[in-house]
């Protein structure tokens, strides 16, 4: 997202006002399904204006994609490389101090460290980029010095496209194609942006594209001052001072229905809260599933998912490593193959992120490598639990072996490591097939065929951190304070 994009929001809901449609006999006027970080942002939108709001997360912890765990006496995230959207303080314009504005929190005191600097790695060319947009200017002018007018004028194609208007799908390949006619270029181009908001095989909505060129080439990557753990505490404490509820261990097992509305939900023990109104953020399938939603379930499913593998290495692997990257995109071959692969891993594609780099963080014994590549669900669906395990060591050996081609040797200075599958994915977000992004098919009212039924997060359209924050957000502005 760009700097201009929702910088109206802030000025469109000024004058906010609780509907009277709001009040009635329910337990709650609002209940979430979902305790990620759209779900979070959404009940700290609602709760702050005073609509009586429960937050129902199935595991203990909240976060969902971007959620923790303690090895070794360490944290360990499960789903923040980076955020995207870097803007200084200052900016009020930008959609991540829109977004604290909204959530009333204070962006002045929210500490973040900018990467230190990424990579695109191809076989012939490789570009760094870094929260500076004339650096990947510079990086495309040396390694195509024919092709640098076009890039020049293709930024400013994005910054005066409009993604947010309502418009039928558009190749991000194709005018990718006529506007720089430098295929490798292309390709280059589209691996970070993919990898960072993609839902779809092979090509990528124009929209989509536009947005993610903002968020991650003019905009950068960053990541909170201290943990994940922190910033969802942060966001949790901000959501309880608004009178906002949570409850851990509340898996839903259904939305049901009278008379064409909502009327609440069963948990999986059969307890039944009532609210006036519901937001799922659990995603497409699962919402048409708990809901009898008469529409195709597996229409809306996604096919991109991932294998990511947590390593912690000691300090001595750090000097015989290329490791001086944030996050490396690498692909060993000259075209990008953004699909689900037909094995349990693609190898030819990923991506390398080292935690630690990122300005300002102070060294550690021990330092992280995260590698991540597609992988087919279906095939580790089929797996027999004991074939699973089984599967799991192979591939993460697989997995850490290509890395290694890629940046040099650290499986013998591994102190810890850990292996995330589509399955891993699928059973702590309720995100089905484990994809990632959700379904190609977004949702981007965020209506249903139930009028006090909303969708939020993926499915809703709006992608990375800051974006599925915002996403909450807005739902809850359009829908239930309007």
């Amino acid at each position: 997202m760009s700097r201009q994009d929702y910088a109206g929001i802030a000025a469109r809901w000024s004058c906010l006002y609780l509907p009277s449609h709001l009040f009635s006999m329910a337990e709650y006027q609002l209940i979430i399904i979902g305790g990620g970080l759209s779900g979070i942002a959404a009940g700290i939108r609602a709760a702050r204006f005073g609509v009586k709001t429960l937050l129902l997360e199935q595991h203990t912890i909240p976060g969902g994609l971007n959620s923790y765990y303690f090895r070794q006496g360490k944290i360990l995230e499960t789903g923040l490389h980076a955020m995207t959207n870097y803007a200084a303080a200052g900016n009020k314009r930008a959609p991540l101090n829109v977004l604290f504005r909204q959530l009333k929190l204070s962006r002045k005191l929210f500490a973040t460290h900018e990467q230190v600097g990424s990579e695109i790695r191809f076989p012939d060319a490789s570009l760094l980029f870094s929260n500076d947009p004339l650096l990947l200017e510079q990086e495309v002018a040396g390694a195509f010095p024919e092709s640098v007018d076009r890039f020049i004028a293709l930024k400013k194609s994005i910054a005066a496209y409009d993604p947010f208007t309502v418009q039928p799908w558009k190749s991000a390949r194709t005018f990718l194609s006529h506007a720089l006619e430098n295929p490798l270029l292309e390709e280059m181009l589209l691996l970070p942006l993919m990898v960072y908001g993609n839902p779809e095989e092979h090509d990528m909505d124009m929209g989509q594209f536009v947005i993610m060129f903002r968020s991650v080439f003019e905009e950068g990557f960053f990541r909170p001052g201290g943990t994940i753990r922190e910033f969802l505490t942060m966001l949790l404490d901000q959501f309880k001072s608004f009178g906002g509820e949570i409850r851990y261990r509340a898996l839903v097992k259904e939305i049901y229905r009278e008379q064409g509305k909502v009327k609440g939900i069963q948990l999986a023990d059969g307890e039944i809260l009532t609210a006036d109104a519901v937001l799922s953020t659990v995603g497409m399938p699962e919402t048409i599933k708990l809901s009898g939603w008469d529409i195709p379930q597996q229409a809306y499913g996604g096919r991109m998912s991932f294998m990511e593998t947590v390593s912690l290495v000691d300090e001595k692997a750090r000097e015989g490593l290329d490791s001086s990257a944030t996050i490396l995109f690498y692909n060993k071959k000259s075209q990008l193959h953004y699909q689900r692969p037909t094995t349990f891993l693609d190898l030819s594609w990923g991506v390398i992120c080292f935690p630690d780099n990122f300005q300002g963080l102070e060294k550690e014994e021990c330092f992280q490598i995260r590698n991540t590549n597609a992988a087919n669900y279906a095939l580790w669906k089929a797996a027999t639990p004991a074939e699973y395990t089984t599967l799991k060591q192979q591939w993460t050996h697989a997995a850490i072996s290509n890395a290694e081609d890629v940046i040099g040797p650290y499986s013998e200075n591994v102190i810890y490591q850990d292996s995330f599958t589509p399955l891993t994915v699928e059973r702590f977000t309720r995100k089905a097939e484990g994809a990632i992004y959700g379904s190609p098919l977004k949702i981007r009212d965020g209506k249903t065929p139930w009028p006090n039924l909303f969708i939020a997060g993926t499915d809703q359209g709006y992608l990375g951190i800051v974006g599925a924050m915002l996403s909450g957000v807005t739902v809850i502005n359009q829908h239930i304070l309007s």
